[in-house]
């Protein structure tokens, strides 16, 4: 049986995957309906989202394991993650051939994604555990 933070980190690889597909998905329909440039911002907007993610994710995993704190990792990623990278997303808000609300489309898709993947967990009940009957008849006869 999974513990429980290694369930957690298993949801946010698979909403990383699962928007990385409709990133890959949205680029051919998005170049040809949209154009070349809304789409790469569509695009550079997700990616930004998709590393904020992962150094969020790092940032935490870093601070809170069992064996205690690894302040020097938490450095690194805390000054790869706030400075460097938010200093990025300014840069491709001032791109002058990004129009803002296409960024804003690929900044907040990952949002919608995780939105629809726990929506889908709750309605479909997916994280509930499997019981057997197999096993429990084990377990009450020993």
């Amino acid at each position: 049986m999974k513990k429980t933070n290694e369930i957690e980190l298993g949801f946010i690889d698979s909403v990383l995957k699962t928007y990385c597909v409709i990133l890959l998905f949205f680029c051919p329909f998005g170049i040809y309906y949209l154009g070349l440039f809304q789409t790469f911002s569509v695009i550079s907007a997700g990616i930004w989202s998709m590393i904020n993610l992962m150094l969020i994710r790092a940032l935490v995993k870093s601070t809170l394991h069992h064996d205690g704190p690894n302040a020097g990792r938490a450095i690194a990623f805390a000054f790869i993650k706030f400075p460097l990278l938010y200093l990025t997303g300014y840069f491709l808000l001032k791109v002058p051939h990004f129009d803002t609300v296409y960024l804003l489309f690929g900044f907040s898709g990952l949002l919608a994604t995780i939105m629809l993947k726990l929506v889908a967990r709750a309605f479909f009940e997916t994280n509930k555990p499997v019981h057997r009957k197999h096993e429990s008849r084990r377990m009450s006869a020993a």
